[in-house]
């Protein structure tokens, strides 16, 4: 099978500054392309891909829930504005919001059995994405190529630093909450 490079898909007529330049740029485009390939498949029932992960970050946590800031630290991609994006969530009565009883301050978000119902239903298609987006590649491929992404993401420094639900570094009440059990 013929691959096209880098190169060639963006149209570059310069070479690329270095090897780790192509390489990262590649990883983006790659990231990218996968995202969207997901994504069509999660829209087919009124969600993003991003709101899947919330739910399925929450199906993990039922029947506890999760504060705000312990939902972004296990998403897979950082998401700025989770307010809003829980705010989204709860209009569409996929989630439950309550505050905490000891600290007014903390918010506690559940999945909602319509949201429970949800995923039970995406589930058939989504289970199998991750062997149609990369079923082309091997064991041992695929085994290197996780090798080389957690090697890749290991100069990162913190994965994705904690942030509030304003986007704001996460606050001491909600910090304290989400180390207790959240």
């Amino acid at each position: 099978m013929q691959m096209a490079s880098l190169k060639l898909e963006i149209v570059q007529e310069p070479p690329f500054s270095s090897v780790e330049e192509e390489a990262l740029l590649n990883l983006m485009r790659t990231s990218d392309c996968l995202h969207r390939a997901f994504h069509r498949k999660t829209r087919d029932w009124g969600v993003t891909s991003t709101q899947y992960n919330v739910l399925r970050i929450l199906r993990g946590a039922h029947p506890n829930g999760l504060t705000c800031s312990a939902i972004g630290d296990r998403m897979i991609t950082a998401e700025p504005d989770i307010t809003r994006l829980l705010s989204r969530l709860k209009a569409l009565k996929l989630i439950r919001q309550q505050r905490d009883g000891h600290d007014r301050r903390v918010v506690w978000t559940r999945i909602s059995e319509t949201g429970l119902q949800l995923l039970k239903e995406m589930d058939p298609l989504i289970l199998k994405a991750p062997g149609e987006l990369l079923g082309h590649l091997g064991k041992a491929e695929l085994a290197e190529f996780i090798r080389l992404l957690e090697l890749a993401r290991s100069r990162c420094g913190e994965p994705q630093a904690p942030l509030s639900c304003t986007g704001k570094e996460c606050s001491e009440a909600e910090g304290s909450a989400h180390r207790a059990g959240g």
